[in-house]
């Protein structure tokens, strides 16, 4: 499996695992040539460009997207046109007419699309995901979801408050698949209608919430962006109220960010359990231990490789990829609209 890697900032990490894992990156751009100088070093097999053009006519089974979050929809096209398979961190596309675009190269392709989002096979998210498989807390009707940085007022300015960087052009609700693809993902539904508010007025760029009713009728809320208060973990937070008891993350710091909570009512079973659950230690194959907020890395890296090498399906294919990213231009929106309720486009009929 010959990889091309497009994007060498985040790229160059995935890239780092690919090879960890057994993937041979062979090709790797990126503008910025000392981007590319440190890739010369780490990647000393790899050939580098300094556009990710150059790549379609490159010798590669796949390709991992790693550009700037709005600038992945017109390489995985034509990489996808060209049969290439991709890999694409968000946001999968920026607006309704890439999103159908997209979806339409999908579907032409010979090649396949996943989504590298990393969140929906966090720990965390794997142990709730488990409880709701059992059956420990029925039928989900309200899931939350938190992707927030705790930062200081200038840290947050340095990262949205310039223009020319990818942060600073995306609209507040667009950095919102941390929290949606989970959702999406243990739900097994689409969004449905969007309504956002900023949390404060006085800087409504800093955070945001989205209230988001899915097509099984159970609503969802979302929040993220900079908001003071939270431990030093991951930055994701996942709670699931079912019709039978409660399955949610803990907020605190270090290793117990992973684990979950989970409580089964006791008129379910003639006494209530209610226990803290931390996920099971994950190893590399050849032994070596695994970082918790690695593990979600290394899953879609495998998963990746599953489709090229064996014609696996998509972890995150294409579909929940677009509706988790356009619940952000929904959400942008509604926000314009004085957060008036907002419709998600019929792209999935």
């Amino acid at each position: 499996m010959r990889v091309g890697v497009v994007g060498l900032r985040m790229g160059l990490y995935l890239a780092t695992w690919c090879s960890r894992l057994g993937i041979e990156v062979v090709a790797a751009c990126d503008p910025d040539p000392e981007r590319r100088a440190e890739a010369a070093e780490i990647l000393p097999g790899a050939t580098l460009f300094e556009e990710w053009t150059a790549l379609l006519d490159y010798p590669i089974d796949a390709v991992v997207l790693a550009n700037d979050f709005d600038e992945h929809a017109a390489p995985a096209i034509a990489f996808l046109e060209r049969g290439v398979h991709v890999l694409s961190e968000s946001a999968a596309c920026v607006d309704e007419r890439q999103a159908a675009e997209l979806l339409a190269a999908e579907r032409r392709s010979s090649a396949t699309y996943s989504f590298a989002e990393n969140y929906v096979f966090h720990p965390h998210v794997n142990l709730i995901r488990k409880a709701l498989a059992d059956g420990e807390i029925g039928r989900p009707t309200l899931i939350e979801a938190d992707y927030l940085h705790a930062m200081s007022p200038a840290d947050v300015t340095g990262l949205i408050g310039d223009p020319a960087h990818w942060r600073g052009r995306i609209e507040p609700t667009a950095y919102c698949t941390h929290t949606l693809s989970p959702i999406l993902s243990l739900t097994g539904q689409l969004p449905v209608e969007v309504s956002a508010y900023p949390v404060d007025i006085a800087d409504a760029r800093a955070a945001v919430v989205m209230v988001v009713r899915l097509s099984g009728g159970g609503l969802a809320i979302s929040r993220h962006g900079f908001l003071q208060g939270e431990p030093d973990s991951h930055w994701s937070w996942v709670s699931v109220r079912g019709t039978e008891g409660l399955a949610e993350s803990v907020r605190a710091p270090g290793d117990r960010a992973w684990s979950v909570r989970v409580r089964t009512e006791g008129w379910v079973a003639g006494a209530a359990v209610d226990e803290e659950r931390a996920p099971t230690p994950s190893r590399l194959a050849d032994g070596t231990p695994v970082e918790p907020k690695a593990e979600g890395t290394i899953r879609i890296l495998e998963g990746f490789r599953a489709c090229v090498e064996r014609g696996a399906p998509p972890l995150v294919p294409v579909q929940p990829a677009v509706a988790a990213s356009l619940v952000g231009v929904a959400g942008a929106r509604s926000l314009r609209e004085g957060s008036r309720p907002v419709e998600m486009p019929k792209l999935f009929g």
